[in-house]
């Protein structure tokens, strides 16, 4: 289970001194935790009000320590430390058939709210049950009304395969140690602004900065199944990212993000100072390249780019949620998956198997983000086969049905979700082929076809743009590093291209795959991007027989109209000594 409420754009990191020994709170003197052990059980007094009576409520709380570092041209520009405590509370009402979730009001609050949203930071027992108790009350009464209002739509619509609400499962238990390490904040700033300082050197970078942050917590779900769970739940991040424009005004921009479950894994300067450069020489080269070309033809994906494709446009339509009862005429807004009705159809090549197992730690010898002990739901993840030989099997389920056959949760609730629910997410997605080539000779498939079909060009794909960058539902990144393989295999850059028509569909065109994967680590989000989880997705690259792209139609705004100011240091001139001397 890893989930973490976005105060603020989520970038950065923490550079940690060796970690000094803390001592951890046991079960019995955690203050936090018994407090929400204690408030719990007294609400088993909402079942003898003579309402709808409750069948499952569930506490957490994240209690978060967070460190944040920015910088940009060799200047600090942010240093923020948080501290805080976050609870929530979820009342079902009813029996696991039927109750006051997946209704387009579920979450519908029309009274006054007197709970804070946060907790004290001092470990006061009364205040902490005296927080659960007025959200306990309040998320009862929001049960009540929603089940009400779910009953009376019922009578204007008909379900005629109506699914249980909610699904059982198992009461998990496990207590770990609190565990905060200390931050080198000093050591982690100086080593920031140097970073930031390296921009300076390259003169079409218009805008640069480097941002680290580390988040410590602690996430308790306690609920009236008997679970209790009490798991540390740690991120620390660093990232680099300049933008510049292109002679034509259109803007052209480069990252790269380093997230790690802890400080000390993340890389070490040498890498850093290296990814810092190739950002800028990345920008730099963009802001003289051409703007690409439509084009329909054969694309390889390198493995980095090839990784974001699988997780963005295949893990994010396996993440399939139930759509919620509405009034006729009031249409819910969400996202349908592309793939919601196609199991037992081929969606890859049948020489291709996609698994999720967030049990494993470790590819490689690289630390997999993916990995969790259990999901938002207190469930225990499971190795899930997605697609066998190319056909799709099944989704990333949570506690809350989705199809007849598929009744109960294979522990891939991530996230807070809508309408009452939890919503899905992938941990390590695995791209597994058995008919691999090795990645040199996919270069050479590329211009081969590319010669077969008279093509003038290739395209090859090494990097796609950020997740969130795309616009729409299921949409897929634009490419930010393209180029054209010419027949003597010789590469130019190109930019401003788009995807178009790209879909689940388009996977079942991959001719080709690598005999190399690689481990693509990412911050994944829900829908609304209100909460984060970490992923990683390990894939060949792939060799697709026919993609389209076309060229990225916007207003660009004009260059600006001085030039910037020098940014290393400047000659002495005799005009400067003599007007010093006046």
């Amino acid at each position: 289970m890893r989930s973490w409420a976005v105060c603020a754009f989520l970038t950065a990191l923490v550079l940690g001194a060796q970690p000094i020994p803390q001592p951890s709170p046991q079960p019995n003197n955690d203050t936090l935790l018994r407090a929400m052990q204690d408030e719990l059980k007294r609400s088993n007094e909402l079942a003898h009000l003579g309402l709808v009576a409750p069948y499952y409520i569930e506490y957490r709380t994240e209690d978060t320590l967070s460190h944040g570092i920015g910088a940009s041209l060799g200047a600090l520009i942010e240093s923020v430390d948080s501290d805080y405590r976050v609870p929530s509370v979820q009342v079902r009402v009813g029996n696991y058939d039927f109750d006051n979730t997946n209704h387009i009001y579920s979450e519908a609050y029309s009274g006054r709210r007197y709970d804070p949203d946060r907790l004290s930071l001092d470990d006061n027992y009364l205040a902490f049950r005296d927080v659960y108790w007025l959200a306990t009350d309040r998320a009862f009464k929001t049960a009540e009304d929603a089940i009400a209002r779910k009953r009376s739509s019922l009578k204007n619509v008909s379900l005629p395969d109506a699914l249980p609400d909610f699904s059982k499962a198992p009461p998990a238990q496990l207590i770990l140690p609190i565990e905060r390490k200390p931050v080198a904040l000093d050591a982690w700033k100086k080593e920031i602004v140097k970073l930031s300082a390296m921009f300076g050197a390259y003169p079409q970078v218009l805008s640069s900065g480097v941002e680290m942050q580390t988040s410590q917590s602690t996430n308790y779900v306690l609920n009236s199944e008997g679970t209790t769970l009490r798991l540390p739940e740690d991120l620390a991040y660093i990232r680099v990212a300049a933008r510049g424009l292109a002679a034509d005004g259109t803007e052209v921009h480069d990252a790269q993000g380093f997230p790690a479950f802890e400080a000390d894994g993340l890389p070490g300067e040498e890498e850093l100072a290296r990814a810092s450069k190739e950002v800028a020489e990345h920008v730099t080269a963009l802001s003289q390249a051409p703007a690409g070309e439509a084009y329909d033809g054969p694309v390889l994906f390198e493995a980095p780019a090839a990784a974001q494709l699988f997780g963005q446009l295949l893990g994010d339509n396996l993440k399939l949620t139930r759509k919620p009862i509405a009034d006729p005429g009031r249409v819910p807004q969400m996202v349908a998956s592309e793939l919601e009705n196609r199991v037992g159809s081929h969606i890859l090549p049948d020489w291709m198997d996609v698994v999720d197992d967030s049990t494993q730690t470790k590819f490689g010898g690289h630390t997999l983000l993916g990995h969790y002990l259990y999901d938002v739901e207190g469930v225990a993840p499971q190795p899930v086969t997605l697609v066998e030989k190319g056909v799709l099997k099944t989704f990333l389920l949570t506690r809350t049905p989705v199809f007849k056959d598929f009744p109960g949760s294979n522990g891939h609730a991530r996230f807070t979700g809508s309408f009452g629910d939890q919503a899905p997410g992938f941990g390590n997605l695995f791209i597994r082929a058995s008919q691999t080539a090795p990645e040199a000779g996919l270069k050479q498939k590329l211009m081969d076809m590319c010669k077969e079909r008279n093509k003038p060009y290739g395209i090859l794909i090494r990097k796609l743009d950020s997740p969130g960058s795309a616009a729409g539902a299921h949409a897929v990144a634009s490419p930010l590093l393209a180029y054209r393989v010419y027949p003597d295999g010789r590469e130019e850059l190109v930019r401003s291209l788009q995807f178009h028509g790209v879909s689940t569909r388009s996977f079942k065109d991959i001719v080709s795959a690598s005999d190399e994967n690689y481990v693509l680590d990412l911050i994944d989000t829900n829908p609304r991007g209100t909460f984060i989880t970490t992923a990683s997705v390990i894939a060949p690259a792939v060799l697709f027989e026919e993609l389209e792209l076309a060229p990225i139609e916007e207003e660009t705004p004009k260059p600006p109209i001085v030039p910037p100011p020098a940014l290393g240091p400047q000659p002495v001139t005799a005009a400067a000594l003599g007007s010093q001397g006046r």
